[in-house]
């Protein structure tokens, strides 16, 4: 009998971004499902309370000071989890940036900083994730955190939209590569989601006529998002690899 996809007692699990919105969430997810979260992020003050958070329901955290752009942090990273965690099994590759604006005003520090964080970032902890993992021969998971930005363009998008879409050819690519070292690698690709940061503009009434199009009629939740988190992180999912699974109450659906 498999896993359940709520059961992950025992695991070590590093959610990168986690400071705040989704990454946040996740390690909490997680953690309630029994996992040890290692909690990454650039400024670990401004992780002091998601890990208060876990361990005051009695589970167990650590915030690591990570820079996902920084091959050295990200060494130094994984070194500090080992010592004070174990080994990481399961890898979710949260942290990202945003950008919108006509393609033709983003500048090209906006451009590379957007790829860096984005695209190369993840591939350098996953890399630094399957090195360790095939070294021990334990195997693992990752989980990329993608958008469906990156399987359909939007106005406004293209430059977040291609890092996006890079993020999932890699999940494809990566998987392919790994699975001989029992390293599975998939992506969720969330739509709008509600957060403080954008709330105001779903207020207004662009928000709203955007609302409008989405299928279900309404922006979806950080919790819309555990269901599938919890799958791709356990061993439920143990068949499956190179996947990117929508969340976005239908909008790939939604007319053009």
């Amino acid at each position: 009998m498999g896993q359940r996809a709520d059961d992950l007692r025992g695991v070590v699990v590093l959610v990168t971004g986690a400071s705040s919105g989704i990454g946040a969430h996740c390690a909490h997810v997680l953690a309630v499902a029994g996992a040890t979260v290692a909690l990454g992020a650039r400024r670990t003050d401004r992780l002091s309370a998601g890990v208060a958070a876990i361990e005051g329901l009695g589970g167990r955290a650590h915030a690591v000071a990570l820079d996902v752009t920084d091959e050295a942090s990200i060494e130094a990273a994984y070194t500090e989890i080992e010592a004070t965690l174990g080994s990481v099994k399961v890898l979710v590759n949260n942290a990202g940036i945003g950008t919108a604006g006509p393609a033709m005003d983003i500048t090209r520090s906006a451009w590379d900083e957007l790829m860096a964080t984005n695209v190369t970032g993840p591939w350098l902890v996953a890399r630094a994730f399957a090195r360790r993992a095939k070294a021990a021969a334990h195997g693992g998971t990752i989980v990329n955190i993608a958008s469906i930005a990156g399987l359909r363009s939007g106005g406004g998008l293209a430059a977040y939209g291609a890092s996006k879409a890079a993020l999932i050819h890699l999940t494809q690519s990566l998987a392919g590569e790994w699975m001989r070292y029992g390293i599975r690698v998939n992506a969720i690709a969330p739509g709008y989601i509600k957060t403080d940061m954008n709330a105001a503009f779903f207020e207004t009434a662009a928000g709203q006529a955007l609302i409008a199009r989405i299928p279900q009629r309404r922006l979806g939740r950080f919790e819309d998002l555990d269901g599938v988190l919890l799958l791709l992180a356990s061993e439920a999912s143990a068949y499956i690899t190179g996947v990117t699974i929508p969340i976005d109450g239908g909008h790939l659906l939604a007319s053009m």
